[in-house]
């Protein structure tokens, strides 16, 4: 009954039950004690999970896994950590748990390096552990250590499984490796596939403009007979605002209804970036008043950038209001009308946004780039000096620049160094 509750996250009945166990004697049966654990930890309750454990006297790794799992799905990370410590013994199921929670909470290169421990001092890498690490991969753009990472699959001879092949695919596209996303769709046997690797697939296509082999691969997964869900015609539609592919996009747009799909935020922003994309700025706004639900961030970002694009600071503007309204507390919608303002040469107008923002109290946030060299990611923000290596990397950006504007004066040189670092 707890794995019911667990399922169904009714903490309510899990009182109930849990206070049932008491009263019939069972709570020294460690696999009822341990099944309470993984009951309040599946229902968000971590207080009582940790009561449950801290009182038993009689642990075992499933108990201790039990917890650890619970405080990484509720995203307490210090705790799981802590815990994992502490741990008398960790096994292949404690270093996976704690890997894939640091992956879920986006702190993706924690996870890489815990991952380079267990190469070291822990167990076998399994398959969970596995789509974990190509996940943090693929958020990171690491591409070496994404290869290195498909070395260990093949090195360790752990089974090719089509959850893995799917986030070694998923990671390659997201890393712009599209040919090597390629072959390993093309090892697959079209029998085994399913809809997570198509869309995978198609889906990398897409983000890197290739658009008619998405839509060449979407003709051929219909052929095989496997049925396209939502995030299929997501990966379409964005296939088509890369490629300027308008006509293509209605009719995938309408395929959502005739299949029973009702079509969602993503979806709604995503036909707005196909027309706006395609300088249809009027129809992308009049489609934009006409859409059921809530206008986002996302939907309005899309008309926005087709509008910088195509030069349409009339719509822009309107848009760049509504963007403040929605979100008055974002540095980039300032920043952005203010972008628009100073294209139009309204230089009054662009302080005023500016003045608005300092009187919010909107603070700027820098923005970051990153790059991979000899299998490590580097991280750089606007004015960075935090970097072991800083003072070689402004001696090299100055000669980038002497090399990019010989000619230029002091000033332009200044001028355009601010801007480069203010990226």
């Amino acid at each position: 009954m707890q794995k019911a509750v667990a399922r169904l996250e009714e903490l309510e009945h899990g009182f109930s039950i849990h206070a049932h166990i008491t009263k019939s004697g069972f709570e020294s049966d460690r696999y009822i004690v341990n099944s309470s654990i993984h009951m309040y930890s599946s229902c968000g309750d971590i207080g009582s999970a940790r009561k449950v454990f801290d009182g038993m006297t009689d642990r075992n790794s499933v108990s201790w896994n039990s917890m650890l799992d619970g405080y990484a799905k509720c995203g307490d990370m210090d705790s799981a950590r802590a815990l994992f410590d502490s741990m008398p013994e960790r096994d292949v199921v404690s270093w996976s748990s704690l890997i894939d929670g640091y992956v879920k909470s986006g702190e993706h290169r924690e996870a890489m390096a815990l991952f380079d421990r267990m190469r070291y001092i822990g167990p076998k890498a399994n398959e969970v552990t596995m789509v974990s690490v190509l996940c943090a991969c693929a958020h990171l753009g690491a591409l070496e250590q994404g290869k290195i990472m498909h070395r260990y699959l093949v090195e360790n001879k752990l089974p090719m499984t089509l959850m893995l092949q799917t986030s070694l695919l998923d990671m390659y596209a997201k890393c712009g490796a599209i040919d090597e996303a390629l072959a390993v769709f093309d090892a697959v046997p079209l029998n085994k596939t399913d809809v997570l690797i198509w869309n995978a697939i198609i889906g990398g296509l897409a983000t890197h403009g290739f658009a008619e082999d998405a839509l060449r691969l979407f003709d051929e997964m219909q052929r095989t007979r496997i049925k396209p869900d939502e995030i299929t015609y997501l990966c379409l539609l964005s296939a088509c605002a890369h490629g300027g592919l308008v006509h293509e996009a209605w009719h995938f747009f309408e395929c959502l209804d005739k299949h029973g799909m009702a079509p969602k935020t993503e979806h709604y922003a995503c036909m707005v970036d196909v027309l706006a994309r395609a300088g249809r700025l009027e129809e992308a706004y009049q489609f934009l008043g006409q859409i059921p639900t809530e206008q986002t961030a996302s939907m309005l970002g899309a008309l926005l950038n087709g509008c910088i694009n195509h030069r349409r600071l009339d719509i822009a503007e309107i848009i760049g209001r509504k963007l403040i309204e929605l979100d008055p507390d974002h540095d980039g919608r300032y920043i952005g009308l203010s972008n628009i303002y100073s294209v139009g040469k309204r230089w009054d107008d662009a302080k005023v946004m500016r003045a608005v923002m300092e009187q919010r109290g909107v603070k700027k946030s820098p923005g970051f780039s990153s790059v991979e060299i000899a299998r490590t990611v580097h991280r750089f923000i606007a004015h960075d000096k935090t970097h072991p290596s800083s003072e070689e990397i402004y001696v090299m950006l100055n000669f980038i620049v002497n090399q990019v504007r010989p000619d230029a004066d002091q000033k332009d040189e200044d001028c355009f160094l601010y801007n480069l670092e203010d990226v």
